[in-house]
């Protein structure tokens, strides 16, 4: 019998080299911007470095991904209300949109993958996966 946490090993690089080549977002018309999306979704409005920070990539990286967010009209910059000095980028109605559409296409990918597990396994399976990330 294979080792468990090998397996998970395994299964973890996969999904990382598919995150890595953005897949899902790709396959949803998204482009490297969807990674600035993202990053706004999951921590609210951020600076370029709060960009930067959550992507785990340089300035001048996170710097280029928002001004291609920017000029698609996915996300606008907005002044800091706690500090006028600095700028945060705030989601727009259009970045929304595609957020929403992103999710929809994650979440169909999702489903047909475990259209044949029943709802307990898939029950199972969020409950162990939710588990796993939150001790990562």
């Amino acid at each position: 019998m294979p080792d468990p946490v090998a397996a998970v090993e395994t299964a973890m690089i996969t999904v990382r080299r598919r995150q890595t080549r953005r897949v899902f977002a790709a396959e949803a018309g998204g482009d490297a911007s969807q990674q600035v999306l993202d990053a706004l979704e999951a921590t609210g409005p951020l600076g370029v470095n709060g960009v930067a920070e959550a992507l785990g990539v340089d300035q001048p990286r996170a710097s280029k991904l928002v001004a291609a967010a920017v000029t698609a009209g996915l996300v606008r910059r907005e002044a800091d209300q706690h500090d006028g000095r600095r700028t945060v980028l705030v989601l727009t109605p259009a970045g929304l949109e595609r957020l929403a559409e992103v999710h929809t296409h994650r979440r169909q990918r999702f489903a047909a993958a475990m259209e044949t597990w029943s709802s307990e396994e898939r029950q199972t399976f969020a409950d162990l996966l939710t588990r796993f990330v939150s001790a990562l």
